[in-house]
C-alpha cells in the first residue's frame, strides 16, 4: 500500500491570513510598513529563517524571531481552514490502511497546535517532521526518509510525497518518491515536475 506524506501550509490547511497577520504585527511593533498578503504569504514555505529573512529584512536578530513566534504562537489557529475534503480524505485514505505522515518546514509548535485543534494527531502519530526537528528543510529528502522510518516504512517509488510548492516537488524528486501538486493552494512550482496534479484534495483518492 502506498503511504502518503503531506506538506502543511497550502496543502492541508489554508494558514494564510494568521501567517500574514503575524508577520504584519511584528512590522507594526518595530515601526515598519505592513506588507499585503500576497507579498507576506510569498515568502511561506521555505522554513522560519527564510521568512524573517525576506518578511522583515530590515531586522534581522533573535528579538525579532522571539516576538513573532509569540504571537504566532497565540494566533496561528484564528483563521486557519483545512482545505475542502481534506479531513474526510485523510480518514478514508487511513480506513484503506496508507501510512500517513507530515513532511513540513513550519516550525514545529505551530504544526502541533494546528493538528492538535483538528484532531489529527492521532491520524499521523510520531510521523511528523517539522522545522525544528533537526532535520534539513525541503527540498532536502532527508525528513521525508525519516518520517517514513517513523512510520516503520521504507520509501519505495510507489509513495507519495503531497505539496503545493516546489520544495514539496523536489523532495519527492530526491527521495525517488511521486509527487502530487496542489494546485488550490498558494506555494509555487517554480518550474519542478510532478506526477500527478490535484485539483482538490479528494483527488488523491484517485491515486491509491
Amino acid at each position: 500500500m502506498s503511504a502518503f506524506f503531506f506538506d502543511l501550509d497550502g496543502t492541508l490547511f489554508d494558514t494564510r491570513v494568521d501567517l500574514a497577520a503575524t508577520v504584519n504585527h511584528t512590522r507594526r511593533d518595530l515601526g515598519l510598513a505592513e506588507l499585503s498578503l500576497e507579498t507576506a504569504i510569498s515568502f511561506v514555505g521555505r522554513g522560519a529563517g527564510y521568512l524573517f529573512q525576506h518578511a522583515i529584512p530590515e531586522r534581522q536578530d533573535d528579538e525579532v524571531r522571539a516576538l513573532f513566534r509569540s504571537h504566532y504562537s497565540e494566533h496561528c489557529c484564528d483563521r486557519l481552514e483545512p482545505y475542502p475534503g481534506v479531513l474526510e480524505t485523510l480518514a478514508e485514505l487511513r480506513r484503506r490502511g496508507c501510512p500517513l505522515g507530515v513532511n513540513t518546514n513550519k516550525p514545529n509548535f505551530a504544526v502541533r497546535m494546528i493538528l492538535e485543534k483538528f484532531g489529527l494527531v492521532d491520524t499521523f502519530g510520531d510521523a511528523v517532521i517539522a522545522g525544528g526537528d533537526g532535520f534539513p528543510l525541503k527540498p532536502d529528502p532527508a525528513p521525508l526518509r525519516a518520517c517514513a522510518e517513523r512510520l516503520g516504512h521504507v520509501l519505495t517509488p510507489d509513495d507519495w510525497m503531497v505539496g503545493d510548492s516546489y520544495p514539496d516537488l523536489r523532495c519527492a524528486a530526491a527521495a525517488g518518491v511521486k509527487s502530487a501538486f496542489c494546485t488550490f493552494g498558494f506555494g509555487q512550482q517554480d518550474g519542478a515536475p510532478y506526477t500527478a496534479r490535484l485539483d482538490r484534495f479528494s483527488d488523491l483518492l484517485g491515486l491509491v
